[in-house]
Order: C-alpha cells, then structure tokens, then sequence
C-alpha cells in the first residue's frame, strides 16, 4: 500500500465535502497496491501526458488524477465527473496545468457568489 498526498486543490476539494464522503472517496486510492498501478482496470486508467505517467481512478462522482512518487501516491486533482476540468484533462486538450486551476477556482468562486444573493 501508499502513503497518498493531496494537492491544495485537492485538499480543497475534499474540504468541501463531509467526513463520511471524504472516507468514501479516499478508500479506493489508499488501497491501491503496485499490481494495480502495472496492470491498471476499471475503474483506474493510465495515460502520458508531457512525459510523465498519470493515474485517473473513478471514485463516486469524483475523478482522482494522481501519479506515484516512490512509496507515494500524489494526487494532483479531484474533480467532479460532470465538470469542465474533468472532461479536458480526460479527453487530453490542449490546456494547461495552471489553466485548468484558474479556471477550476473561477468556476467555484462563480457558484459561492450566486448562493450568496
């Protein structure tokens, strides 16, 4: 098993659920073991992008987007299975790493400012 690491915007994301979801959806990947990563099957996938190995494994309604360091799994971002983010980073547009941030914390700060009114 991994030690597993979260982004900021990972953790962001979590945070924004409750406990037991966040349990849920942690479960999947703190149980991955090295013969997952070798041979990866539903609901985890393995792509390249930029010359380094990526994982994405299907939690939920949640996508994990993860790569292994050593002993550790880091997960670089959770996102929703119905977001923006989520179909460009699985369908491999053109889009950068920083892009996809900044417009992941527009499309929040977006939704937080119409519960407000």
């Amino acid at each position: 098993m991994y030690q597993v690491t979260f982004s900021e915007q990972s953790l962001h994301e979590l945070n924004q659920l409750d406990q037991l979801t966040q349990l849920e959806l942690i479960e999947p990947i703190s149980n991955l073991k090295p013969a997952d990563l070798e041979h990866p099957r539903e609901p985890l996938g393995r792509f390249t992008r930029a010359g380094k190995v990526f994982f994405r494994l299907r939690a939920g309604d949640y996508r994990f987007y993860f790569d292994q360091q050593g002993e550790t799994l880091h997960t670089h971002y959770i996102l929703h299975k119905n977001s923006l983010e989520d179909f460009l980073l699985r369908n491999r547009l053109p889009v950068s790493e920083q892009q996809l941030v900044e417009q992941h914390s527009k499309f929040w700060k977006y939704l937080e400012s119409l519960t407000k009114k």
